[in-house]
């Protein structure tokens, strides 16, 4: 068997789903898998989702985003009000514990991009800059998925 080129063979196969993983760093914290949902013509609103880790001693928080595809956008909570599942805007942001971890999922808390300027199209990436209190600023590409993503799971699609 020759190493010599099994090797490089192997490690691409491991450095290929780091890379398609799309996940960010910034400070302590990393961002994993931002995604969103394609969208109809004309649908205003879409939702973005990931997953933030934060691998230090000190709390974190989530506290805006911003994105050139959309007039603004909010992070939004879901809660139940009256038997009716209503969406609602976080106005002080989104804790990220010490050594703990955000997800923002469908159904649960989520980023809101408002006013979008054209359709979120299928395997297309949208530019969305995340704002942390201690970590700061870090720009993160949001992957446009099929409309049925992640509704069988937390790695339905992987």
């Amino acid at each position: 068997m020759n190493f010599r080129i099994i090797a490089p063979v192997v490690l691409a196969a491991l450095v290929a789903p780091a890379v398609a993983a799309q996940d960010y760093r910034v400070g302590s914290l990393s961002i994993a898998h931002p995604w969103t949902r394609q969208t109809a013509p004309g649908q205003s609103v879409g939702g973005g989702f990931m997953t933030i880790t934060n691998n230090g001693s000190r709390a974190d928080r989530l506290i805006s985003a911003t994105s050139p595809s959309s007039d603004r956008v909010e992070i939004h909570t879901m809660l139940m009000d009256g038997g009716v599942m209503r969406m609602r805007p976080v106005s002080d942001g989104l804790a990220v514990p010490a050594n703990g971890r955000l997800e923002l999922k469908p159904g649960g808390y989520h980023i809101m991009l408002i006013g979008l300027k054209a359709p979120l199209e299928l395997g297309k990436t949208i530019p969305l800059t995340l704002r942390f209190e201690r970590a700061g600023a870090v720009q993160v590409q949001v992957k446009v998925e099929a409309v049925t993503y992640g509704a069988g799971g937390d790695h339905d699609g992987h």
